[in-house]
């Protein structure tokens, strides 16, 4: 009968749950509690990376910024006596010299009238950081800086060493939580903190840090104002190390990270 038959099957149906349940219960003190802390945490070790971040993998990707003369000409246009020369045309010519600074030391608390503005500190390192950059006797580029207040006025200390050079804001360096660091941080952040910021970052590190247009012909000293967070996913980034490193290394207020994009080639990071 159609009874009969449904509560056969609602029975089955029973059985099966109170077997899960019973065997769920003689599992908790072991692989239940790894099962649970994996779903707790929403991720497992070996869940992929980030879609933002590429993977490493080990060996050198010459064209890291898609910008090697192959990626910069269309391969259907030219015939085979054309494609030497255009190569040739698209190639790098120029190495570019880019400082990346940290803001100096800021007001944390939000009670305070200053809150997120330097500390008469903070000024002081913006303006030691200013000296510096001065008695490396280049002749400057550019200046570009965070639009958040810190690295803002970090940026105009620097700038009244260097008054002929222009100086611009951009959105994209503002600080934020690239990707989440390995090892984890003992201060627990929830996931949309990087899903919305991460982006961010990485288009900002694809937006400054490439090797230089081919019509540069000349060497370029760009002083890029901004974050240590920022700063440190750039420094992984451009050394294809992996990304979820940022947080091994810490930066001062107020320090100076060289990096050298050379015409060919990546060069070293230096501090100063």
């Amino acid at each position: 009968m159609p009874g009969s038959a449904l509560c056969s099957v609602s029975g089955r149906r029973c059985l099966v749950i109170d077997m899960f349940l019973r065997r769920a219960v003689i599992v908790v003190g072991g692989s239940a509690a790894a099962l649970f802390a994996s779903v707790a945490v929403g991720k497992r070790d070996n869940d992929p990376v980030l879609p933002w971040t590429p993977i490493p993998t080990g060996s050198w990707n010459s064209n890291w910024d898609c910008r090697e003369p192959m990626s910069l000409i269309n391969l259907c246009e030219l015939n085979e006596h054309e494609l030497e020369s255009q190569l040739q045309k698209y190639k790098a010519k120029a190495a570019r010299h880019i400082f990346l600074i940290r803001h100096g030391k800021y007001h944390r608390h939000a009670n305070s009238k200053n809150y997120r503005s330097l500390t008469t500190r903070g000024r002081e390192q913006a303006d030691l950081t200013g000296k510096r950059l001065k008695l490396l006797d280049l002749k400057y580029n550019s200046i570009v800086h965070s639009s958040l207040p810190r690295a803002t006025e970090t940026a105009e200390i620097i700038k009244q060493y260097f008054p002929d050079v222009k100086i611009t804001s951009s959105r994209v360096l503002e600080e934020g939580h690239p990707i989440q660091p390995v090892p984890a941080s003992p201060k627990w952040r929830p996931e949309f903190k990087y899903f919305e910021k991460g982006p961010a970052i990485e288009a900002a590190f694809r937006e400054c840090i490439h090797r230089a247009d081919p019509e540069q012909t000349k060497d370029s000293y760009e002083i890029i104002v901004c974050h240590a967070n920022v700063i440190r996913y750039f420094v992984c980034r451009a050394l294809q190390i992996p990304p979820n490193a940022w947080h091994r290394f810490a930066l001062y207020h107020g320090s100076i990270s060289k990096l050298v994009i050379q015409a060919n080639d990546l060069g070293p990071v230096d501090p100063l």
